[in-house]
């Protein structure tokens, strides 16, 4: 029986077979992401039209339907204005790719595509202070290995500013131990940057390879008790713990959560308030433009102040004449008036 390339279940097979990994060398994560987005959706249209996938066409997408499956991921499943716009970001993806593939169906797609992000509420950016950071370090001990691997965990992702999925994704062969200590990170869109970490937390990792036996080149560097990678999940709880004690110990510190994030942010506020300049910055985040790297200085309260009062007018007034001026001038008026 011939297959039928003018079908939605069609062009999603080639899209997620093809496509995404092999035109646009989408990260496994995002294809994962996008994944569960069809996934919910085809459920969502299984469960509430009686729409089971092999039989979805292109007149079953509308833009109602699409902002009701939005909705429904809110009020049902309790997911974050931001998730929901990951949810339509991913089926914009889709349908776009599909309006240059399939002209039958352009309509279609332009309906969807017309459905718009859901603007969220602006969130104060979350980050640690220095005294914070120092205090979190203080607190593994580093003569037990367990220990000393959550410890190169939380180093390394203040160092380098590594987002989560690029610390879990470390090997051994990412770290380079020469005269500058560098670590390769692979973030999104599968780009590469390089990234220098100082002689103190070059020492803690190559300390934790060592006694942990972690050299094996192709191998993960952080695993957990069963030997398998770790999970984001995981990282989550190794920071929860130390964060926890040093609550105890400091309870005037640390007083938001602390997420994998929250290293991340902590790096580049510190770094802004050194005087780096934000184009290094941006090349340590792995930043596309220093747009989005801005926001860190627009969100800096130190860096807002300095600013403030370098640029601020004085509002100190001045006497413009002197007393002897004021009683010449009444004595002259009272002469000629």
């Amino acid at each position: 029986m011939p297959v039928n390339k003018n079908t939605f279940s069609y062009h999603l097979t080639k899209y997620f077979a093809e496509y995404l990994p092999k035109q646009t060398a989408a990260s496994h994560n995002t294809i994962l992401s996008y994944r569960d987005t069809f996934v919910q959706l085809m459920g969502f249209y299984k469960s509430e039209y009686r729409l089971p996938p092999e039989k979805l066409e292109y007149g079953d997408f509308t833009a109602v339907r699409i902002e009701r499956f939005l909705s429904h991921l809110e009020e049902v499943r309790g997911i974050s204005i931001r998730t929901r716009n990951q949810r339509l970001a991913a089926i914009h993806a889709f349908f776009r790719y599909l309006q240059y593939r399939d002209p039958a169906g352009f309509e279609q797609c332009a309906q969807i595509l017309s459905v718009p992000f859901k603007k969220a509420p602006a969130m104060p950016m979350n980050y640690m202070s220095v005294e914070e950071v120092r205090l979190l370090f203080s607190i593994p001990d580093q003569k037990q290995d367990r220990q000393l691997r959550d410890l190169s965990i939380l180093v390394l992702l203040y160092e380098t500013g590594a987002r989560v999925q690029e610390l879990i994704d470390l090997c051994p062969v990412n770290i380079r131990f020469s005269e500058t200590v560098t670590v390769e990170l692979h973030g999104k869109g599968n780009k590469t940057r390089l990234v220098p970490v100082n002689a103190d937390a070059a020492a803690i990792v190559r300390n934790y390879i060592r006694r942990c036996s972690r050299a094996d080149a192709d191998e993960p560097l952080f695993v957990n008790r069963k030997g398998e990678k770790l999970t984001r999940a995981g990282i989550q709880y190794i920071i929860d713990k130390y964060v926890s004690i040093a609550r105890s110990l400091y309870p005037e510190l640390f007083k938001n959560k602390i997420t994998n994030h929250c290293f991340r942010h902590s790096k580049a506020m510190h770094l802004l308030e050194a005087g780096v300049n934000l184009i290094y910055i941006r090349d340590l985040l792995g930043h596309t433009s220093v747009v989005t790297t801005e926001i860190y200085a627009k969100t800096n309260p130190k860096i807002k102040e300095e600013q403030l009062k370098k640029h601020s007018t004085s509002v100190e007034t001045s006497q413009r004449y002197s007393q002897k001026q004021k009683d010449d001038l009444i004595n002259w008026l009272k002469k000629n008036l």
